[in-house]
């Protein structure tokens, strides 16, 4: 067994791999897809929430790609490899562009070479590293990017493992404060909301069971992440209802996100 291999515990479901397995992917085991069916029972939307998530950071990526002109990525909470990967999407629309990959899930690293494969024009790699590991994540960041140029971090459905308020809002800080004006933060989070009570009885479900525990915070609590940046147009919103393709519905999940330019 690879030291990677034993890292790996499958005896409880992960949240990686259930959000695999609603994405339609095939990294997962029968406990994760067990959870995620119990999960789905709670609350019937979650399923669409995950995907919806991923559908925003195609169109934020290429947004930033096209429209303004990034050409670094700093993704932190990969998660496992899907269809459009940030570098995919990014080297579609540039394909100079340059994409460093961070997360501390084995089973994440263990797939990482599906992350590597760019153009030959671009770069990308991969960290082994936690969120909050925010100095490592910089020094070894700084060996493909340029932290001199614009760089959109993102981090899609991560910052919620922190549970600490003060904590969470501290990494972030630190993080875009290391960047180069004209970057981007690009963040979706899981929302507490009156309107979505089953929302609150899933999550409870998930950190009775599974792991990492997970925190929800309001949509106002939410907006605090951009503090001290250009929030762009249309702030803080459902994922689904972030800039969405014409003529697409955008029914409201439980997964709020935006992006805002240092």
């Amino acid at each position: 067994m690879t030291d990677i291999e034993s890292r790996i515990d499958t005896s409880r479901p992960h949240t990686a791999r259930i959000w695999n397995y609603w994405t339609g992917g095939k990294d997962n085991y029968l406990v994760d897809r067990e959870a995620g069916d119990r999960i789905r029972e709670l609350h019937p939307g979650i399923g669409e929430y995950a995907k919806a998530d991923r559908l925003f950071l195609g169109r934020a990526v290429r947004y930033l790609a096209g429209e303004r002109g990034i050409r670094q990525f700093l993704d932190i909470g990969t998660g496992l490899p899907s269809a459009d990967n940030t570098h995919e999407v990014a080297q579609r629309v540039a394909p100079e562009s340059r994409v460093v990959y961070v997360d501390n899930d084995p089973l994440v690293l263990a797939h990482a070479r599906a992350l590597l494969v760019g153009t030959p024009e671009g770069r990308t790699d991969y960290l082994d590293a936690d969120l909050r590991d925010v100095d490592t994540i910089l020094a070894a960041a700084a060996k493909t990017l340029d932290l001199s140029q614009p760089v959109a971090l993102m981090l899609l459905g991560v910052v919620i493992f922190v549970e600490d308020d003060e904590e969470s809002y501290g990494v972030v800080r630190r993080l875009m404060d290391a960047l180069a004006p004209g970057s981007h933060l690009v963040l979706s989070h899981t929302v507490t909301h009156p309107a979505m009570p089953d929302v609150d009885a899933a999550v409870a479900f998930w950190n009775e069971h599974g792991t990492p525990k997970l925190t929800q915070r309001t949509p106002e609590a939410i907006a605090r992440y951009f503090d001290g940046l250009e929030l762009l147009d249309p702030g803080v919103v459902s994922c689904s209802a972030w800039r969405p393709e014409a003529g697409t519905q955008t029914p409201d999940v439980a997964m709020y996100a935006g992006v805002g330019r240092k």
